[in-house]
């Protein structure tokens, strides 16, 4: 295979040899295969999806065929990830997206992807806490008969994830392993006991007919169904705290992308054979994020359905450990390579972890979750607009950010193989990576266009605009500071992107 003056080289023992400056680098050897998956699976947050994206897509989009539309991103998913696998074994770079964006199209566009990352991952990670603090703060009231106003929670979450943001990944993958395990084993049983007890019409697979997927809410459904997904592309973002990122990021998004779809597309099934393919929508409409409790109650008992409220909150709380982490390490590697000032390219002495990154976003988090607060002015407990428009507009806002960076990621490797003149032997990664990279526009361009029926807005409301505006504004920004970078420090504008790499050039070229 061919070299470049951005390639690492191997170590003796046949790893990736990372220059480990006890400032500048993230510790190595920390995470292996398991512990990797278990990080990434986490952000899926699958209780979540399965309690609030499917009947929220079943009430709002009528289509009976949200299992196929599993199938059929997990396929799109998978065409992307076999290039972005690829990739992932020349580049090793906590910042992920935008180092393998500027390894093909550039600096400049790598420096717009940063930024675009650092909002969208963001927004995901603080969107969850709106619905984590209403759900905390409905078991108080339940559980406790105890009334207390949602954000405290969320508050109190904030804090407690940030402090296990600057702790050592390993403890994080712990916790998020637990929670993940269980919360799986609590969905697999709720399936295999709907399929036990079928509705009315059986052990019915018309949820898996392509006629069901017809109709005006199929791209909004494509929308909501994929932002499910959402998790799988993190792997890279650890590269540099694996013994062998060449081999195991990889192996972990193929994992973790085809278990995601497998999951997904059988929990949801699972619920039309509940409730029966005809009654699915309406039921959902009935129900709403009631809808597996509802479910559950019938068939498990009252016990299990309150073990599954406690893991649905657990699960968020997961996810939020997830995304944290994502965001983190996003700050470190900008600060790392000046998109960012120098302090957050440092970690912390204790634990190697990027610790002034885990400060940002927790201080974002907190901010955030304080400003809607201060909107809130309805009863402790009440399932607010402050609430649910805060889970709704950052979500979608993250879900497009990173559809956007996938669509971009999947040019960068047709562009990044081309020239270094692979493109023969790498064709059918290639043909893999634009399938991937149209399919991803086309759900980018129905997330745009059907952005206010995504957060709830009237029509001709300035949210469907304002809202995704936030992408293009963050881009725009991204493409501002690398032009200013490339005319001002062009040394840094080369380095975009290359990561530890750039750090073993520097080292070598002075001994």
């Amino acid at each position: 295979m061919t070299t470049d003056r951005s390639r690492t080289s191997p170590s003796a023992s046949g790893g990736i040899s990372t220059f480990k400056g006890q400032e500048r680098a993230l510790r190595a050897d920390r995470l292996g295969t398991g512990g990797l998956l278990l990080s990434v699976l986490a952000a899926t947050a699958p209780l979540m999806v399965v309690a609030g994206v499917m009947p929220t897509t079943f009430a709002v989009m009528g289509i009976v065929g949200q299992p196929l539309l599993f199938v059929l991103l997990g396929v799109v998913l998978i065409l992307f990830s076999v290039g972005y696998a690829e990739m992932s074994r020349h580049v090793h770079n906590a910042g992920a997206f935008y180092a393998y964006i500027s390894r093909g199209l550039g600096g400049t566009a790598g420096a717009a992807a940063a930024l675009v990352a650092l909002v969208a991952y963001n927004a995901l990670q603080v969107g969850i806490y709106g619905i984590f603090g209403f759900e905390v703060s409905g078991l108080f009231a339940t559980y406790a008969d105890l009334e207390i106003a949602w954000w405290i929670p969320a508050l109190v979450a904030a804090l407690a994830v940030g402090l296990l943001g600057w702790l050592k990944i390993d403890v994080n993958a712990r916790v998020l392993g637990v929670l993940l395990v269980i919360e799986v084993l609590l969905v697999v049983i709720f399936d295999i006991a709907a399929l036990a007890d079928p509705g009315k019409e059986g052990l019915s697979l018309h949820a898996f007919n392509p006629d069901t997927l017809t109709g005006a809410g199929v791209g909004t459904a494509l929308c909501f169904c994929i932002a499910a997904f959402l998790g799988f592309e993190q792997a890279p973002v650890y590269a540099e705290e694996t013994s062998r990122p060449h081999v195991l990021v990889p192996r972990v998004m193929f994992f973790a992308v085809g278990g995601v779809a497998v999951f997904f597309a059988l929990s949801s099934w699972a619920l039309t054979v509940a409730t029966g393919p005809s009654a699915i929508v309406g039921t959902s409409q009935k129900q709403s994020a009631g809808l597996l409790f509802f479910l559950t109650e019938s068939r498990l008992g009252g016990t299990f359905t309150d073990v599954l409220h406690v893991l649905f909150v657990t699960g968020m709380f997961a996810a939020l450990l997830s995304f944290h982490n994502v965001v983190a390490r996003y700050a470190f590697a900008m600060g790392r390579e000046g998109l960012l000032p120098a302090a957050f390219g440092r970690t912390s002495g204790s634990s190697g972890a990027p610790g002034t990154g885990s400060l940002l976003q927790t201080v974002v988090a907190v901010v955030v979750v304080a400003a809607f607060a201060v909107a809130d002015d309805k009863p402790a407990g009440d399932p607010t607009a402050p609430v649910l428009h805060l889970f709704t507009w950052f979500g979608n806002i993250g879900a497009l950010g990173v559809i956007v960076l996938m669509a971009a990621a999947s040019l960068s490797v047709v562009v990044f193989f081309v020239r270094r003149g692979a493109a023969g032997a790498q064709a059918w990664r290639l043909v893999t990576s634009a399938l991937a990279g149209i399919a991803l526009l086309v759900i980018a361009g129905y997330t745009v266009k059907d952005f206010e029926v995504l957060v709830g807005a009237g029509p001709g409301s300035s949210l469907s605009w304002v809202l995704p505006g936030t992408i293009g504004i963050a881009a725009l920004a991204g493409v501002v500071l690398g032009l200013v970078l490339r005319a001002r420090a062009p040394e840094k504008h080369a380095r975009i992107g290359l990561g530890n790499e750039a750090f073993q050039l520097d080292k070598a070229a002075s001994s």
